[in-house]
């Protein structure tokens, strides 16, 4: 699962079970005179790709669980 901030300047992928696989910097969002703002696009990239991971996991449970006949909401 992909998911970027900063406008796309910085971009994480983390797997199904939210394991961070990578992170990827625009050169120009790196700012010696700005590191917090770094960290911060960083922290929003990752917790936004881990969100997505999660909800892709769930949605993906549901169906499984829809097709061995079990009631929605038992996973």
């Amino acid at each position: 699962v992909e998911a970027t901030a900063g406008g796309g300047m910085v971009k994480v992928v983390v797997s199904g079970d939210g394991t961070l696989h990578s992170i990827t910097l625009d050169p120009e969002v790196v700012d010696k005179d700005d590191v917090e703002m770094l960290q911060d696009l960083i922290v929003a990239a990752i917790n936004e790709a881990k969100r997505r991971a999660s909800e892709m996991a769930s949605a993906e449970m549901q169906r499984a669980a829809g097709s061995l006949g079990l009631p929605p909401g038992m996973i």
